[in-house]
């Protein structure tokens, strides 16, 4: 049976090949290519909306988005 970092390790490199097509970088583990991944990505602020259904706290969405 796999350990949990193993599984991390394998959907990492499942995800690095899906967004950049070539084959993660061989020395990375899971968290090293994660945090790869994740470094790249735009710093999104989200505000609150409101919802006669929902609770507002439970509600967030991208600000500037509606």
């Amino acid at each position: 049976m796999k350990t949990r970092d193993e599984k991390i390790a394998e959907e990492a490199a499942a995800l690095w090949r899906e967004l950049f097509g070539a084959a993660p970088p061989a020395d990375a583990d899971g968290r090293a290519l994660l945090k790869a991944i994740t470094g790249k990505l735009p710093n999104v602020r989200y505000d609150r909306m409101r919802s006669p259904f929902l609770r507002p706290s439970l509600i967030t969405r991208p600000r500037g988005t509606a």
